[in-house]
């Protein structure tokens, strides 16, 4: 393939990327810009493979590696279940990180054109800068991203690691890289320019474990979405390193599109993304009750059973749905399409309502809600419906626990004050379903589990939806 079409190749492949995210900045258009998608990333694989670059022996290697890609990314769709999307994000972004380090090395280290031997002066500085910037970053995401990989997979405990002093340890590592990358750009592949290169990766992994173990678990949802945008960074850095202009916009886009989606998280959730980058706040659980004055332990809300709950919605004219992390370990969701459709046959009106951190990623109830076929339209954000709470009869809130926390508004000292939350508490009724009395993934007490107007119904998620829907006539 000549320069010339391998550009339009890369040209079109471009555009629809851009198209793919529009298309899933929308439930109704997803599907259609995961389309998008697949089709540039075909063009970009074909326009690659058949380009200029490749030749020879060449072939043979790319068919290898296709071949075992291929056959990792069949296994994972076939084998890896809606709830454990957040964990194969957080693992792919992984990939991506180690991606950018090698090629850094490969680039400095190796002898073909590509790697800035042949280059003099300001280009071969640049070029070292690219490498320099492309390791650093991909080093980063890819501690980062196991991490975060561990403590949604639960191998890791959600409870942020508050070393003494670390905000001072996380700026002499930032200095110390500083100066690292002054000894090692014009080092001239000198031995001190070989060292500083292979310590900084260090340090840099270092600091991806060290990042993300210090983020409590109520801001995975925002780590997740960094992580996404510091891998885009590093597919950028990589396409400098190649020159390889797809790569470059490609990169820049998730990048860029990573950085605005945490920032609009960061605000949906009253946190500044510095302070989530700091530490985040959380504990390992537990299950004592706050005091209710005098020293007292205020008791927990009634308990109720599967068919009183479907006698209140039965008699309701107006539910809401809270869906959270627990309805998708469960895997209840179609349960409750059922449910909603059984109550909607009864010209009850039934709407969802989703927090925009409700899960472990980014639109991870959308999605779950999507996959059940759950209708769009009656699918709606914590915006959109807060108001309409006061009016509504039951609210049943299915493994939700710190979107839902009225401390956030009530308690100015609370871990999660300011985060706006959904109000259900002014409802008429609310009836959370839990597994037990621990608290939730931020390790914050919930004064919801107590008010006079909740139910708590205990026990496994998919047991006790299948037990109402039995219920409801």
């Amino acid at each position: 393939m000549s320069p010339g079409l391998q550009t339009i190749f890369y040209i079109v492949a471009s555009v629809l990327f851009i198209l793919a995210l529009g298309g899933l900045s929308n439930q109704e258009t997803a599907r259609r810009g995961n389309i998008y998608g697949m089709v540039g990333m075909g063009l970009a694989l074909v326009a690659t493979i058949l380009g200029q670059q490749v030749h020879g022996a060449g072939y043979a290697w790319l068919i290898i590696a296709m071949v075992i890609g291929g056959s990792v990314g069949l296994f994972l769709a076939k084998k890896v279940q809606m709830t454990e999307m957040p964990e194969l994000v957080a693992i792919l972004h992984s990939f991506v990180g180690m991606a950018a380090v090698l090629v850094g090395f490969a680039g400095y280290f190796g002898t073909s054109p590509d790697s800035g031997h042949a280059l003099e002066g300001a280009a071969r500085t640049i070029h070292e800068i690219e490498i320099y910037l492309g390791v650093l970053i991909g080093a980063v995401t890819f501690t980062g991203s196991v991490v975060a990989f561990g403590k949604l997979k639960g191998i890791i405990t959600s409870k942020p690691l508050t070393l003494p002093g670390r905000h001072w340890m996380n700026l002499g590592l930032g200095v110390l890289c500083i100066i690292l990358g002054g000894v090692f750009v014009g080092g001239e592949h000198s031995g001190g320019a070989v060292t500083a290169l292979i310590v900084m990766t260090i340090i840099a992994f270092i600091f991806g474990v060290h990042m993300v173990m210090a983020i409590g678990g109520a801001d995975m949802p925002v780590v997740v979405s960094m992580l996404n945008s510091y891998s885009g960074w590093a597919a950028a850095a990589t396409g400098f390193m190649l020159n390889n202009d797809l790569l470059i916009v490609t990169g820049a886009l998730v990048g860029s599109s990573g950085a605005i989606l945490s920032y609009i998280m960061c605000r949906a959730m009253n946190r500044k993304f510095i302070a989530v980058i700091a530490g985040g706040f959380g504990s390992d659980g537990g299950t004592a009750a706050p005091a209710a004055g005098d020293g007292e332990v205020q008791e927990y809300a009634p308990e109720t059973s599967a068919d009183e709950v479907a006698e209140m919605l039965n008699d309701a004219k107006e539910v809401v749905i809270v869906p959270g992390y627990g309805m998708a370990v469960a895997q209840a969701q179609h349960t409750i399409n059922d449910i909603t459709r059984k109550l909607k046959a009864k010209d009850i009106n039934v709407r969802f309502a989703i927090h925009p951190v409700a899960g472990r990623m980014p639109g991870h109830m959308n999605v779950l809600l999507a996959e059940a076929k759950v209708s769009y339209d009656i699918v709606l954000e914590m915006d959109e419906i807060n108001d309409d709470l006061p009016k509504v009869d039951v609210v049943l809130v299915i493994g939700a626990n710190d979107i839902v926390n009225p401390s956030a508004l009530d308690d100015p000292n609370s871990p999660i004050a300011g985060m706006p939350v959904l109000e259900v508490w002014k409802s008429g009724t609310v009836v959370v379903m839990k597994r037990g009395r621990g608290v939730g993934y931020a390790g914050v007490d919930n004064p919801l589990f107590f008010r006079d107007n909740t139910r708590m119904l205990y026990g496994d998620a998919k047991a006790s939806v299948d037990a109402i829907l039995s219920d409801i006539s």
